[in-house]
């Protein structure tokens, strides 16, 4: 822990450079909000944080940059950032109309984040296998051609194009529909392919056709994320090599969602540098958040941007973005 003054004292030199990028002299900390000492004070309990680790000095006699260290300490002395009345009412505005389906949604809402902050984006979509059914419809078509409709849980929506083996007219397809909702309603959509016989021949012929379709699907070749906003967080790195390696592990999906899940299960909410646990992300930040349907986590949102972000803004964009999201899957 530190005493009141030098953290007093790091907090100004995190909030000055994030703003500036530059290295931060003890004569501007000496000014800073909350400092109120010389600037003499000021070099000496820079460079103790300096020794504590908190700080760094790129070259003899510039000011100091904050280490990963100091971050974190900055990031854990921060109490519940909120969004600004204007950001906090374009993210209300934004869920009040958002409608249709989940993909688009999602889609919608990386671009929201990166608006906020000015970082990547990446929402990882809930993955279908573990949703459970909300409802099934069975839509004629023509009279030997269906479409099958499930509605997810995680508001997602499963469609499949069926061409039956025999015509069935609007009865039997409203029994055989009716069948399936009794049989998977509240279960995995896994749950249809052993769904039970319904003992009427015509509605049983459709039934069959249908789990043997949704049986012969090619499996989900899992999660999918959702990205945006990537060139505007690689205008914020000047070495060309650490773009490159940043865009190159927003593009592979399976590292994406890794990442994020690995952050989300290890109980932070932000990453920084060596934390996120892969060395391209050394001077990277991650902030990330769960969301939710009925209670039952189902995805994640964050942002990642360069280990100066503004830390409150990502904290607080993120945060209710995924309140409101998780809101806005629960209510269907």
């Amino acid at each position: 822990m530190l005493d009141e003054r030098k953290a007093s004292i790091l907090r100004a030199v995190v909030e000055e450079y994030i703003q500036t990028a530059q290295p931060v002299g003890s004569g501007h900390v000496a000014n800073a909000p909350g400092v109120q000492v010389s600037s003499a004070t000021v070099r000496n309990d820079m460079a103790a944080l300096e020794t504590e680790g908190f700080l760094a000095q790129p070259h003899t006699s510039a000011g100091r940059v904050p280490t990963e260290k100091g971050y974190r300490y900055f990031v854990d002395a921060l109490s519940h950032p909120r969004l600004d009345r204007a950001a906090a009412q374009q993210v209300r505005s934004f869920f009040d109309q958002a409608h249709g389906e989940i993909e688009q949604m999602l889609a919608d809402t990386t671009r929201l984040l990166t608006g906020l902050t000015d970082y990547a984006a990446v929402v990882v979509a809930p993955a279908h296998e573990a949703a459970r059914v909300r409802s099934v419809q069975l839509v004629s078509l023509a009279p030997s051609v269906v479409l099958f409709v499930a509605v997810l849980g995680s508001g997602a929506i499963e469609k499949r194009t069926i061409e039956l083996a025999a015509e069935a007219d609007e009865v039997v397809l409203a029994a055989a529909a009716q069948h399936l909702s009794d049989a998977v309603v509240g279960e995995p959509l896994a749950a249809v392919v052993g769904s039970g016989l319904s003992g009427d021949a015509g509605v049983e012929s459709v039934l069959a056709t249908v789990r043997a379709t949704l049986a012969a699907a090619p499996e989900d070749e899992g999660d999918h994320v959702f990205v945006n906003g990537a060139s505007r967080m690689a205008a914020s790195f000047d070495a060309v090599e650490t773009v490159r390696s940043v865009l190159t592990i927003l593009e592979q999906q399976l590292v994406v969602v890794t990442l994020l899940r690995d952050v989300v299960d290890r109980g932070l909410n932000v990453a920084i540098g060596s934390e996120t646990g892969m060395q391209p992300l050394a001077d990277c930040a991650l902030v990330v958040a769960p969301y939710t349907v009925d209670g039952e986590q189902v995805g994640t949102v964050g942002v990642l941007g360069p280990s100066r972000m503004n830390y409150p803004q990502a904290l607080a964009a993120v945060a209710v973005v995924g309140q409101r999201l998780s809101h806005r899957l629960s209510e269907g």
